[in-house]
């Protein structure tokens, strides 16, 4: 079976890895906002928030920081997806 990492240059191998990590941290980081509210995702926590379970503030804050973590974790996907791609060219 080929090993399709032997194909990646060391830079890009780098670049993978420092990506692999700030989706770990992401993950870990929303898990932690999230834990306070006993909720399972930023849906949830708005919802909350909109029908008065929640005060607004800071919660609606966290739910900001929960989309923009949610956003950053979907681009550095991408850029995985694509540094593979690259390799496998």
């Amino acid at each position: 079976m080929a090993n399709y990492l032997d194909r990646i240059d060391y830079q890009s191998a780098l670049d993978i890895e420092h990506l692999t990590r700030l989706m770990y941290e992401l993950r870990e980081n929303r898990k932690a906002v999230l834990a306070p509210y006993g909720v399972d995702d930023e849906l949830a926590l708005l919802e909350q928030i909109y029908t008065g379970k929640l005060a607004e503030h800071p919660a609606y804050e966290h739910y900001l920081a929960l989309r923009i973590m949610a956003e950053t974790q979907e681009s550095a996907r991408i850029l995985v997806s694509e540094k593979l791609a690259e390799a496998n060219r």
